[in-house]
């Protein structure tokens, strides 16, 4: 099987994957709170985890090469609960910005930013707009909980999707981690069922609340129904579906231009 973690290959396998147009994934994850029978670590590892699976699954049509995961993320809402490290919008931007040109610079033209934590999908997809115009590279975001959508979500019996420290991390990190999960009471530690709605207003509008609002010890979802089977079932679905993404030829097709020359007699700059 050829290695495809970034960190394991020498300078020059790095820059024959350049040369071979293999895409990149590029995972961000954060460190922070997950209750108290998971570790901070645990968007990080399943981010990882859900990576290299694409990349090996995806390989065989096109070479696929996975940085280290960016632990940094954006994790203000968990800062309550400690065991929290998150960074401003600032910082973030900047250093997946620096991150994709490095990548650029050494050849690589097709990046998938891979998430695996709900704080940092709108400035995911910020980036995306503000680099993609000029950094010379196809940038694709995805958060791999949605990407995979309805067939990871029907491995789960309480809920309907991912939400934090549940029924659905706890599984993969079963599988990833079994010994930093502690199992010895996890039909007590039930909360925040409700989910995404903590940063819901109105019909269909934002507010910003903390992590606090919605749950007392840091879980949101039912831990209880967690097993090894459903982990790796949950695993496979979400990095069926980023092998699925990095294979599609529409994923990094150049988009058609369809101005024509122009218009009420006036050309069309070329950008």
């Amino acid at each position: 099987m050829a290695e495809v973690e970034w960190q394991r290959l020498k300078a020059q396998e790095v820059r024959a994957l350049a040369e071979a147009n293999a895409v990149v994934i590029l995972p961000i994850a954060s460190i922070e709170q997950h209750g108290p029978h998971l570790p901070t670590m645990t968007d990080t590892r399943l981010g990882h985890e859900v990576a290299v699976r694409a990349a090996r699954k995806a390989s065989g049509t096109r070479p696929v090469v996975v940085t280290p995961v960016v632990w940094s993320g954006l994790s203000e809402h968990h800062m309550p609960f400690g065991g929290t490290l998150t960074v401003s919008h600032a910082t973030f931007r900047a250093l997946i910005g620096d991150l994709v040109a490095a990548l650029v610079r050494q050849g690589f033209r097709d990046i998938l930013i891979s998430n695996s934590h709900g704080g940092n999908m709108i400035a995911m997809q910020q980036i995306c707009d503000e680099l993609s115009a000029s950094c010379g590279a196809t940038l694709v975001g995805a958060t791999y909980v949605t990407e995979a959508g309805e067939d990871l979500a029907r491995h789960l019996e309480d809920q309907k999707g991912v939400m934090h420290a549940c029924e659905a991390e706890t599984s993969m990190m079963m599988v990833c981690e079994p010994g930093l999960v502690d199992s010895s009471d996890l039909a007590s530690l039930t909360q925040g069922m409700e989910g995404g709605r903590f940063l819901a207003a109105g019909k269909a509008s934002y507010r910003w609340r903390p992590f606090a609002a919605i749950t007392a010890n840091g879980v949101a979802g039912n831990p209880t129904r967690s097993t090894v089977q459903k982990g790796e079932a949950i695993l496979e679905a979400g990095a069926g579906a980023l092998a699925a993404l990095i294979m599609d030829e529409a994923t990094w097709a150049v988009p058609a231009d369809l101005r024509g020359a122009g218009t009420g007699g006036v050309a069309f700059r070329s950008r």
